[in-house]
């Protein structure tokens, strides 16, 4: 008896320590994971392959990788290349690097089986896939990217873009200042010129509204400069390259006085069947885009394009039409620079209403 209450007490004891080394090991937390920037190019005269950057990583598990990112011209773009888009990690936290010259440098540390984009404007956040994150200036020092100024047009809040930015193959600089509304609320965007440089005009909605019809009321645009470019386009900025959910009215004469001033795009634009080219004369007129999966219908209508509207053109693209994701809609007034006629005085057009019909 004495002998089998024994074996009781031991096997209970058993059970408690097993119980405490359990619960010790289930208070037990990882260590929160970092990413530091240590180096950052500092000669801007060596060229993209000289160029090093370097860091370490604390507390990743053997499964995570790293991305590094160069900010160049309002995107990131991914380093050293996309056909390398992860930097080894040494056994003892260290990492090295080439990169292309930018103004901001990032560093993610990511989970086994994340995409890293190519090419985005906005960098993903630590959660969903991300373990963490470094991003500093080309000083070295902790990067500061202040929240964008917001306009409230037609009911919807838009963003207005700051500083240089690549557009249809052409660097160009927005301002904020270059973007107002009037009494009546009508949108303005304007191209002027600072110090010899032109700055032109952008918003875009800070939220996704995906299929449905977008109408933009636009004032006249026949006397547009051949070298300004307003575009009406749907623009996902942290797709990849090869999709960018990009639907496109451009209204420009991309440079040139007989262009036609108007042309409804899926992009990619260098796919014949992609790209419709039409001239729009002075007047009032409403573009549309009503997207649907698998179908783009553009439509351009005078006045404010009801059912009455004397129609000016339509167009159906059922080829090539991405799928509804992360996209937003941008209005964008700049400069194209390659074409044969360049700005002379600067450029103002005025959007008096959008609309989006689910």
């Amino acid at each position: 008896m004495k002998i089998r209450l024994y074996s009781v007490a031991i096997g209970r004891g058993l059970s408690i320590v097993s119980f405490l080394l359990c619960a010790c090991r289930s208070n037990l937390v990882a260590p929160t994971p970092t990413v530091v920037i240590s180096q950052v190019p500092t000669d801007n005269s060596k060229t993209p392959e000289q160029a090093r950057i370097l860091g370490h990583v604390t507390g990743a598990r053997p499964s995570q990788r790293l991305v590094l990112y160069a900010r160049t011209e309002g995107r990131w773009g991914i380093q050293p290349s996309p056909a390398e888009p992860f930097t080894r990690i040494e056994n003892d936290g260290h990492w090295a690097s080439s990169t292309q010259l930018g103004s901001e440098y990032a560093a993610l540390l990511v989970d086994a089986g994340f995409s890293p984009p190519e090419l985005t404007e906005s960098l993903p956040n630590v959660g969903s896939g991300v373990a963490a994150s470094a991003i500093v200036n080309d000083r070295g020092s902790a990067a500061v990217f202040p929240p964008p100024k917001a306009i409230n047009f037609s009911g919807y809040e838009w963003a207005m873009s700051s500083g240089s930015i690549y557009r249809a193959g052409s660097r160009n600089s927005f301002d904020p200042s270059n973007v107002w509304t009037d009494p009546k609320g009508a949108l303005h965007l304007r191209i002027s010129s600072t110090s010899g440089k032109w700055i032109g005009a952008e918003v875009r909605l800070t939220r996704s509204l995906g299929y449905g019809t977008y109408r933009f009321q636009v004032r006249d645009i026949s006397q547009l400069e051949p070298s300004a470019v307003l575009t009406l386009v749907t623009w996902d900025g942290v797709g990849t390259e090869q999709n960018r959910r990009e639907l496109d009215v451009e209204l420009s004469r991309w440079g040139y006085v007989n262009n036609d001033n108007a042309h409804y795009v899926v992009q990619p634009y260098y796919v014949p069947a992609n790209i419709v080219r039409f001239r729009v004369p002075a007047g009032i007129f409403t573009h549309a885009i009503h997207w649907e999966p698998g179908q783009v219908t553009f439509t351009t209508a005078a006045g404010s394009g009801g059912p009455e509207s004397p129609l000016l053109k339509q167009h159906v693209f059922t080829s090539g039409v991405p799928a509804a994701g992360n996209e937003t809609v941008r209005i964008s007034l700049y400069v194209f620079h390659q074409g044969q006629t360049r700005l002379k005085t600067g450029d103002e057009v005025v959007i008096d209403k959008f609309e989006y019909l689910p």
